[in-house]
């Protein structure tokens, strides 16, 4: 399998609220950069974060799925909802690393959409 067609079947998981079948793509010692946010390194605390920031599986449209070498990128937009049951949409850049056919590193650029 491709480290494409990898991220294409992770992102499935996760909209369908199959977290642990996401994690299942990813290296033990995967580590996210939210760029100007956080980082969260292991498993452990990509899962956390997962419980806390997914009060509902998120929404994805790719957009466009980049790949070269031992990396992915993906632009699109996504859609979360809050513990108070209002929607935020963001645009992302996605930029995956990947070791040995599964998910190590995540770039993430992501930015709030403001409402017009």
């Amino acid at each position: 399998m491709n480290n494409k067609v990898i991220l294409e079947k992770a992102n499935a998981a996760i909209t369908a609220g199959d977290y642990e079948g996401f994690l299942s793509f990813c290296t033990s010692d995967t580590e996210w950069t939210f760029v100007g946010d956080k980082i969260l390194r292991g498993k452990k605390a990509v899962r956390a974060y997962m419980a806390e920031a997914y009060v509902e599986p998120p929404k994805f449209i790719v957009e466009t799925l980049i790949a070269e070498g031992e990396f992915v990128t993906a632009l699109g937009t996504i859609s979360l909802k809050d513990e108070k049951g209002k929607v935020h949409d963001y645009s992302y850049c996605d930029v995956w690393r990947f070791r040995n056919g599964k998910m190590a590193e995540l770039r993430a650029f992501v930015i709030e959409e403001v409402s017009k």
